[in-house]
């Protein structure tokens, strides 16, 4: 997500829409990112994106630039994505059964080299849904969104070690994950 100048902030924070609809560009795609790779789901992540973009219209006034944007919005977006993933775990009807067998016949329907692609991101989808949401979600902001560990313990309000240790703990897991599935780790 690339930095949001101070100036479209304070504007969107005063009901400027086109300094909000800027900002939504901005960061609209890592939310989505981070909510899909948490939750594994792709309506469940539009969802989160929504409800979160909804909240920061709302709570827009109330960042007092004391951190940075990029790490406030990163905190609200692992809060709500952990949410989302909390909800649902608590729900008696899983759909898990139902979103593997869409992706197989999605995967059967597409090309040979789609195939390939799509078959990596069902590994990974699969492998991180095998870990707790804490070591998900500071895998996710670490591998995939490039964030430091600095970063992710703002992100995430948790100590920097708790972040270290959440990380290694999470990527032994995702190693014994996969060579349990024959995967390369």
């Amino acid at each position: 997500m690339k930095d949001i100048p101070a100036d479209i902030i304070n504007r969107a924070s005063r009901g400027d829409e086109a300094a909000f609809e800027e900002i939504y560009r901005a960061a609209s795609g890592f939310v989505y990112s981070v909510a899909l790779r948490v939750l594994g789901n792709e309506s469940e992540a539009e969802e989160v994106t929504q409800e979160l973009f909804i909240a920061l219209y709302r709570k827009l006034k109330s960042f007092l630039f004391r951190s940075s944007f990029k790490t406030w919005l990163y905190r609200m977006a692992m809060n709500m994505t952990l949410n989302a993933y909390n909800r649902r775990a608590r729900e008696v009807g899983r759909r898990a059964d139902y979103d593997d067998a869409e992706a197989v016949a999605a995967v059967g329907a597409s090309q040979p080299d789609e195939a390939g692609q799509k078959d990596s991101e069902k590994i990974v989808s699969e492998l991180l849904g095998s870990v707790s949401p804490e070591h998900r979600s500071c895998i996710v902001l670490r591998e995939i969104e490039g964030l430091s560990y600095d970063e992710i313990a703002v992100a995430l309000n948790i100590n920097i070690n708790t972040v270290r240790s959440r990380l290694k703990r999470a990527r032994e897991s995702l190693v014994a994950r996969a060579r349990e599935r024959g995967d390369r780790p």
